[in-house]
């Protein structure tokens, strides 16, 4: 009994915490971001700004999962994403790793779906934060290299979409295409969450039976000198690149599986 009352518990604190997400976004939308488009013209400064005020709006957002009790998470080595200019790869287990690392990582960059700049309670968010749409055909990996550039910290999800419910873990070429074109190293993310939740396909209310731990683990980088060289293709080094990360993030969900 005391079970079941504590799995309906979550299932309502999800909702609410989903609901109070929502709110959140359309408030930025129409009152946080026409305000701040008001009072700061230089458009820099601006998206700056964007990014401080979502990255607390998700701070918090985490904090309500946790403080309702929907779910507990460790974050190892968050003191490596310190730094700027990272290129930051990480396994996709879950409907709210977004969430997660867009409020631990400073001046974070992110590639948005297109379908995101069209719906009502995200569109306003990452257009004022100036991320990255996903439609933007060849220029995109050098949207990529200029961001990283900038001295932004770019996340990633290599896979493009969620982990499959089967934990096969399949990469696409995109990041190391901006890797190699931009050498620049790799900082690697393994997310790990126990039992498994908001997963591809799954329904929000569809709740494990306890709680959810995550854990989220900054790796050492990955220097992308050796799979360059004189002789190498930047096709290629992209090709090996992608099959080593691959076999990297493989490894490590199965490490933890």
């Amino acid at each position: 009994m005391v079970n079941r009352i504590g799995r309906y518990w979550r299932v309502l604190a999800t909702g609410l915490s989903f609901l109070a997400f929502g709110i959140g976004g359309l408030l930025l939308r129409i009152v946080v971001f026409p305000l701040l488009q008001l009072v700061v013209w230089e458009r820099a400064a601006r998206v700056m700004a964007a990014r401080a005020i979502l990255r607390l709006t998700f701070r918090s957002f985490v904090g309500l999962m946790r403080g309702l009790g929907v779910l507990r998470y460790e974050f190892i080595g968050l003191e490596k994403l310190e730094r700027g200019g990272l290129l930051i790869l990480a396994n996709h287990p879950s409907l709210i790793d977004t969430v997660f690392l867009m409020a631990f990582v400073k001046r974070a960059d992110c590639i948005v779906k297109s379908h995101l700049w069209n719906n009502p309670f995200t569109r306003g968010p990452v257009r004022a934060a100036g991320y990255i749409s996903n439609d933007s055909g060849e220029q995109l990996v050098e949207a990529c290299i200029a961001s990283l550039r900038a001295g932004n910290n770019l996340i990633i999800f290599p896979e493009g979409t969620r982990t499959p419910a089967g934990g096969a873990i399949s990469l696409k070429r995109g990041a190391a295409n901006i890797a190699v074109r931009g050498a620049r190293a790799v900082t690697p993310v393994v997310i790990d969450c126990q039992p498994p939740t908001l997963g591809k396909g799954d329904k929000w209310w569809r709740v494990p039976e306890r709680f959810v731990q995550f854990r989220l683990e900054v790796k050492d980088d990955i220097e992308i000198g050796a799979f360059l060289g004189a002789d190498v293709s930047e096709v290629m080094a992209v090709r090996h690149l992608t099959d080593h990360l691959q076999r990297f993030f493989t490894g490590e969900y199965q490490g933890h599986a």
